[in-house]
């Protein structure tokens, strides 16, 4: 191929190299310059232009590309027709995306005028997205060039693998303390990892977690029609003599490896019994988020076999995130249980819902409610306690006259909660291990509660953020390790940091409450009234 700038008369029949804009003229990169070109570019002065012509020998950018593509697509798989160069590829259905990398690595080493490549391997996909490109570099190659690559593209090696196993059985085991709700949003969340395989649960059990129960209940669900089971243990597999894999092992089934190298899904299991995929789900299955349970599911539900050296293979790229209740380094010596945590309490709002006054200095008992919070987390075992202040910030201050806390001011009060929640994070000492955000306008959230909250905080544990639960619900005050603070730093407008908890559903423990205080604010007139006639009718 000839390469170099030319006058605009003898660059016809030749490609442009180059866009050029030149006053009225637009000639794009790529253009197949002809007689009209010739003149145009003369009558906008250009002087030389850049441009490629193609020899005896050569193969255009477009023919290559297309040649190609055509030899690696598999079954189904569509190309799409190529233009500059480049030949796409789309999926003609849903399925996950299966590659040959050896034979994808051969093709890249032909020549660096030539390159493929994939969506990853092993990638969920659905009809219609494109999963592949072939991209010509230069305008054209060599015919020993595209001969050598088809060479090494003998056959397909791109294909799209339907889902072929659509009817799932699962087993859930129960131990004392496992709430149903957990059981119950397992199972929508599994629902939602199989709907876009066009899957569904059609046989369910839940039994206590013991060997005979769990045999007979997979045993079950495989008499009903499952084609694939998952079962979710109330205690997480701990070694192949574990309760999951001997049940298996106790109906004639195989277990073909225990563990893997993905975080989060290390703790899984993969058997089989009577010719049917048997999983035991990490803990992590139990999130939407994706971990490596998601990555043997699907590989499974296209039919694809998972061998032992499959799952062995993953721990390149394996590390998924960072998971919250793993844990950290730490300076010696290891601190004891009981973790100080510090209180802020959020006091600098404007009330704007109370139609006027500030709420935070309407009084229940002769104090004010900001007083009431910052007192009762002063009497509870967080320490040391912070209060944020803002609007009325003098009247604010004055109401807590006399107490043995740490005022923070926040000017940017009117940009909303979140920068309340970070003004009292920094106000924090480096020594505290999480904090209990409070609000200024709860003022039947007592030093108990406190303590109950500040009690479930064990990082070491993974007990990194606590949550109040009153019927299902979660209230107010969270209790946030340092790790998260951070992230909380982050915030921006009128949002608090509750709105993350939902993140980090493996670092959350929720303390079950009887009483709705944990969900009791004041935030318009008619509440104050009830509030105060509760407090000081008792």
């Amino acid at each position: 191929m000839k390469f170099g700038p030319v006058p605009p008369r003898q660059a016809e029949g030749a490609t442009a190299v180059h866009t050029i804009r030149q006053g009225a003229l637009v000639l794009k990169k790529g253009t197949l310059i002809g007689p009209a070109e010739v003149v145009a570019l003369e009558a906008a002065g250009i002087k030389d232009i850049v441009v490629a012509r193609l020899e005896p020998g050569d193969v255009s950018e477009d023919t290559a590309a297309a040649a190609i593509a055509k030899a690696v697509a598999g079954p189904g798989v569509h190309v799409d027709r190529a233009f500059t160069g480049r030949a796409n590829l789309f999926a003609e259905r849903a399925g996950l995306l299966a590659v040959d990398r050896e034979a994808i690595d051969r093709l890249n080493r032909v020549d660096e005028e030539i390159t493929f490549a994939t969506l990853p391997a092993f990638k969920p996909v659905v009809e219609g997205e494109m999963i592949a490109t072939v991209k010509i570099i230069p305008f054209a190659t060599s015919e020993a060039s595209l001969k050598a690559a088809l060479a090494a593209a003998s056959k397909p090696f791109v294909r799209v693998a339907p889902y072929t196993i659509k009817k799932i059985g699962v087993v859930s085991t129960l131990l004392p303390g496992l709430a149903t709700k957990v059981v119950e949003k397992t199972l929508r969340v599994t629902e939602a990892r199989l709907a876009p395989a066009g899957a569904g649960v059609v046989a369910e059990r839940r039994v206590p977690h013991e060997q005979g129960a769990v045999a007979k209940a997979v045993d079950e669900v495989l008499k009903d029609g499952a084609e694939l089971v998952v079962v979710f243990g109330a205690s997480a597999i701990a070694d192949r003599r574990d309760v999951i894999p001997a049940a298996v092992e106790a109906i004639g089934g195989r277990i073909e490896h225990f563990g893997m190298p993905v975080d989060p899904g290390n703790l899984m299991l993969i058997g089989e019994a009577r010719g049917r995929p048997i999983l035991g789900a990490p803990g992590c299955a139990r999130s939407p988020k994706e971990n490596g349970f998601d990555w043997i599911l699907m590989r499974l539900l296209a039919g694809l076999p998972v061998s032992r050296e499959d799952i062995t293979g993953l721990g390149v790229g394996g590390l998924l995130m960072e998971i919250v209740t793993r844990p950290q380094p730490r300076a010696e010596p290891e601190p004891e249980k009981g973790r100080r945590v510090a209180a802020v309490v959020l006091g600098a709002g404007r009330s704007t819902r109370m139609g006027g006054p500030n709420k935070l200095l309407a009084e229940i008992g002769g104090r004010p409610l900001v007083r009431i919070a910052a007192e009762e987390a002063l009497a509870s075992r967080a320490s040391p306690v912070i209060v944020v202040t803002g609007h009325q910030r003098d009247k604010v201050e004055a109401a807590l006259s006399g107490l043995d806390v740490r005022r923070v001011h926040n000017p940017n009060f009117a940009a909303g909660l979140s920068t309340s929640v970070k003004a009292g994070l920094a106000g924090l000492p480096e020594d505290v291990d999480g904090a209990i955000v409070c609000l200024g306008d709860m003022p039947q959230v007592t030093a108990p509660l406190i303590d109950k909250l500040v009690a479930a905080f064990d990082p070491e544990r993974g007990a990194l953020v606590v949550v109040p639960v009153i019927d299902g619900q979660r209230g107010n005050p969270v209790v946030w390790a340092r790790r998260f603070f951070r992230e909380l730093m982050a915030l921006d407008g009128d949002v608090g940091a509750r709105h993350r908890i939902g993140r980090y559903p493996e670092a959350v423990v929720e303390v079950a409450l009887t009483d709705t205080a944990a969900l009791v604010d004041v935030d318009t007139p008619d509440a104050l009234d009830r509030v105060k006639a509760a407090l000081e009718g008792a």
